[in-house]
């Protein structure tokens, strides 16, 4: 596709009416929403996981038709995937090759040479993604500070290559000891794998990861070459697709960082993509905080797969250089792959409405993290599942409207829901359906609950004060109660609610983030160094955002990653511009003390790694005005609904939310149905339309 192309499109958006479409492919639906001057029309489809470019077809076709559009009006298709994440949790990336120094094959097996669950005497590592058959070292060796110590052996790197084209090797992982600041070994290697290996997939450390810590460099590289050559080929297919259905618009894809690129960027670091869909739930929870003017707030994506918890402070989710992937212990941190990428830092935990649930050994309820996923799904799909689930357990409970479950395309199943509910945990421990279904409700919203104070602990942060964000497909279902659990008073779930993340990709701004790492102490501070250091950033990540945004006016922002002398890890310190030692100090300082609540004085600070974020300008929605009451009207049914506080069943009014206008009040127990999810409302709860047609429940203090 040629970049003039998206120069074209975006000058008709300017000008013209733009139409524009997010997709999300998520663990169980691929949600698509059609954004265009006469509103926003939805869709929601199973995943088809053999070939996700499939369901996205399926459901852009189910978009477009609902929106009255043809194809050949849409200007933009922006699109974020799990497929990344996926390969790597089920290894079904590419067959993958490790050259490294001589001597260093081992470090990606060794790991951080620590028990994550010290414990555990049978605890499992993650098995690297290249066997040691695999993993061949060259001599060659730089210190870290560039200087040469042992030159490149060329003949080496010709033999490995054809041990490797024996092998069947698709992609190869180059990672040299401290090549992040001196590449030129790593790019001759680069080049003579090409020459000899022209149909395999090259990726250098020096390019995808060019920071410190040796570790985590190889980990990120080797997983960004195991998931390039799938990515490549989904992508290029999708882009088949979409032209073949008369979507002949520039394809973005977004970005764990929330931010969004071009096709050629994602295909060449493909890394980048993973949790690309949750980010996008974070950029929408952003924009919905700032059009309430909640400075603090807490983002809640539930899904039929995840759910993932995102703190935002003044309209900014929290971000993060680090993430871990496929690990061994789900939720215990260093059990996974660890990579280094640019990320909005969330906690994420197996509790969706596909979530299993169960009696364990100790006679305890049981929720996840394992999902039923789309295909065959809970047992109330009626898709030959057969455990019971949450999306089983909200079915029980009244939360779920059978007949217009994911607008209409399916009819839920309820004696199914009863039955495995009945056989999984009513039957064992003695109990009702409904009590049963309760049981399983109450698990999975603690779950959610713990982890949202451990995630809140971890980042210095309280939840007080704070108001939940709340929107995937289970999410407006489990937040007036998680909200309770954890103490927050106000909820707001945004128009479209079901299928929030693709939402959010519509206004995630083009971006990109370059990080590299050069030691630098404060006490021998040299601005120049570290100015000339950032100006080289800057353009390698204008190249980038040019491309996919040739004319917007561009806004950087500069990162230190900064420790004091002796310490193992670095804090985030925000820089301006030709700043002297003293400025960094003072901002170090800050930064430290926001977190441990204070500094160590006449103790060396020094600069490990730098990052520079460049994108389009992005602008915050404007707050919202206030709107006058208005008479809400009648209920379109009533229904009975469990109530967990109450321990049993109340009648509620039942409202459909394209009923609902802003200044509108109603007092819980209500449900307010959509197409693609629902809001249970408890009693306790007042709910009121807001002007962007958002639903804010409030909890009413007693007198």
């Amino acid at each position: 596709m040629m970049y003039q192309d998206i120069e074209n499109k975006q000058e008709k958006s300017i000008t013209g009416a733009p139409i524009r479409i997010g997709v999300d492919v998520g663990g169980t639906f691929t949600d698509v929403v059609i954004e265009h001057t006469g509103g926003r029309h939805s869709a929601k489809v199973p995943t088809t996981a053999d070939a996700p470019e499939t369901g996205v077809i399926e459901g852009i076709g189910a978009a477009l038709e609902r929106a009255d559009v043809v194809p050949e009006a849409v200007s933009l298709v922006i699109h974020g995937t799990t497929l990344a994440t996926n390969a790597l949790i089920e290894r079904k990336g590419a067959k993958t090759a490790l050259l490294t120094t001589e001597g260093f094959r081992d470090s990606i097996e060794m790991a951080y040479e620590h028990r994550f669950e010290q414990y555990d005497l049978y605890m499992e590592r993650p098995e690297p993604l290249v066997p040691r058959e695999r993993r061949l070292g060259v001599p060659e060796r730089l210190a870290a500070d560039g200087s040469l110590l042992m030159p490149l052996d060329e003949a080496a790197i010709t033999a490995h290559a054809a041990f490797f084209r024996q092998e069947g090797v698709e992609a190869v992982a180059v990672g040299f000891l401290h090549s992040y600041v001196d590449a030129s070994h790593e790019r001759r290697a680069g080049a003579i794998l090409k020459r000899e290996l022209p149909e395999a997939t090259i990726c250098l450390s020096s390019e995808v990861s060019p920071e410190i810590r040796e570790y985590d460099r190889l980990s990120t590289t080797v997983a960004n070459a195991y998931v390039r050559p799938l990515i490549a080929g989904y992508v290029g297919r999708l882009e088949a697709a979409l032209r073949e259905c008369g979507l002949a618009c520039p394809l973005l894809l977004t970005m764990s960082s929330g931010a969004v690129t071009t096709v050629e960027t994602a295909q060449r670091f493909p890394i980048r993509l993973v949790e690309s869909g949750p980010a996008g739930g974070a950029v929408l929870a952003r924009n919905v905080a700032a059009a309430h003017g909640l400075d603090k707030a807490l983002s809640f994506d539930m899904g039929g797969t995840t759910a993932k918890i995102c703190l935002i402070d003044d309209y900014r989710p929290q971000l993060s250089r680090t993430f871990e992937v496929a690990r061994q212990y789900r939720f215990l941190k260093g059990s996974g792959l660890p990579l280094r990428i640019p990320a909005i830092e969330m906690v994420e935990i197996g509790a969706g409405g596909g979530s299993m649930a169960r009696v364990d050994a100790l006679q305890r309820i049981a929720v996840g993290p394992d999902s039923a996923g789309a295909n065959p799904g809970p047992a109330c799909y009626g898709r030959g599942g057969g455990a019971a689930t949450v999306t089983d357990a909200d079915l029980i409970l009244g939360r779920i409207d059978p007949v217009r479950f994911a607008g209409g395309t399916m009819v839920l199943d309820g004696e199914a829901a009863r039955d495995v509910i009945r056989r999984d945990v009513g039957a064992p421990l003695g109990m009702t359906d409904e009590v049963a279904a309760a049981g399983v409700s109450e698990i999975v919203d603690e779950a959610m609950a713990n982890a949202a104070r451990v995630h809140a602990i971890e980042s210095g942060k309280p939840l007080a004060g704070r108001a939940l964000i709340a929107f995937g497909g289970a999410a407006p279902l489990h937040a007036a109660r998680l909200a309770g659990k954890l103490g927050i008073d106000r909820v707001v779930v945004p128009p479209g609610a079901g299928v929030g993340s693709a939402i959010g990709f519509l206004s995630a701004p083009i971006a990109y983030e370059v990080v590299q790492s050069r030691f630098v102490a404060l006490d021998n501070f040299a601005p120049v160094l570290v100015d000339t250091l950032f100006d080289e950033m800057r353009a390698e990540a204008e190249a980038v955002v040019r491309l996919g945004a040739p004319k917007s006016q561009l806004e950087e922002t500069r990162t230190g990653y900064m420790r004091y002398r002796g310490q193992g890890h670095e804090i985030a310190v925000e820089l301006p511009e030709c700043a002297d030692a003293e400025e960094y100090r003072r901002r170090f300082d800050d930064a430290y003390r926001r977190l441990y609540g204070r500094t160590i004085p006449a103790l060396e600070v020094e600069g490990m790694s730098w990052s520079l974020a460049l994108g389009a300008v992005d602008q915050l929605p404007a707050r919202l005005p206030a709107t006058p009451p208005a008479d809400a009207g009648l209920p379109s049914a009533r229904r009975m609904l469990y109530d967990t506080e109450v321990g049993g069943s109340v009648e509620a009014a039942v409202h459909a939310r394209a009923d609902l206008a802003p200044g509108m009040r109603l007092v819980g127990p209500v449900v307010v149905v959509e197409d693609e999810t629902a809001t249970v409302v408890p009693a306790g709860f007042d709910l009121t339309v807001a002007a962007s047609g958002a639903l804010v429940l409030t909890w009413k203090t007693p007198d």
